[in-house]
């Protein structure tokens, strides 16, 4: 190595999910694929380690009809059962209780929507419902607004991953509150992973250069025109987020500051 060139190198840790450690910091999800195959293709594309399923509305068990898991197999990524459709402490409760009994999956994602117009998360009911999770002794990842506030009490009562949305579910409108975000980055200690809105890799970028630890999606891949191409541009795209952020950017400058010193021209 050249000593004039000193080449720098900043060492990353893996992400930690409640002492489970993941090669990859996206996560995609199941919904919105044509066909079960076209997801575990993208699945296979997005490099990803673990994926979301919507207990309710994805088959895991039904023989008669197509199964996630004869496609997508449990033993080769990791299952994370989440609570979509849920607009209750108590529906999100009995929805993750079935999903332990029917697959032994005790590290789940909670949400507890509000407005099926907005679906931002009621937090408080999902407040409420992360503290009997935990008690029956989930390891909840939590879906909450971008709100500080709320983000700290989920933190505090042991949920092992906040997950602020970065525009409303499905919207594909990208990260739309980055100070709030940044926020929740600084004070929090588990995990933070930007959790809906993502529409392209640009966002999911724009997520990993705040800070965050993994960026969550699913729209965004499976309504792409091409969602295979679309799971491998995600999968890049969260590669130099994470490490333009460890990196470091240079400062903005409101002038210009020529690239060759003025100084000594000819």
């Amino acid at each position: 190595m050249d000593d004039a060139n000193p080449k720098v190198t900043v060492d990353d840790t893996p992400l930690v999910v409640a002492g489970r450690t993941f090669n990859s910091r996206l996560i995609i999800g199941t919904g919105k694929y044509a066909t079960y195959a076209q997801n575990a293709e993208a699945l296979k594309a997005s490099g990803a380690d673990m994926i979301t399923v919507a207990i309710r509305r994805v088959n895991l068990s039904n023989p008669d009809e197509p199964r996630l898991v004869d496609f997508i197999s449990p033993e080769d990524y990791t299952f994370l059962p989440n609570t979509a459709g849920c607009f209750t402490g108590e529906d999100a409760v009995r929805t993750l209780r079935l999903a332990r009994e029917a697959g032994g999956w005790n590290l789940v994602k909670l949400e507890v929507l509000s407005d099926p117009k907005h679906l931002y998360p009621d937090m408080a009911e999902t407040l409420r419902a992360a503290e009997m999770l935990i008690k029956d002794g989930f390891d909840v990842m939590v879906y909450c607004s971008d709100d500080p506030v709320y983000a700290k009490k989920l933190e505090e009562i042991g949920c092992c991953a906040i997950m602020p949305l970065g525009a409303p579910i499905g919207s594909g409108l990208g990260i739309q509150n980055p100070v709030n975000i940044r926020l929740i980055i600084e004070q929090t200690k588990v995990p933070v992973i930007v959790d809906a809105g993502v529409g392209t890799a640009s966002d999911a970028a724009v997520a990993m250069e705040l800070g965050c630890d993994g960026v969550l999606m699913n729209t965004a891949i499976a309504e792409a025109k091409d969602p295979i191409r679309m799971a491998s541009a995600m999968k890049h795209a969260v590669i130099a987020g994470r490490e333009a952020y460890l990196a470091g950017r240079m400062p903005k400058k409101r002038y210009a500051d020529p690239s060759s010193p003025l100084s000594g021209l000819i």
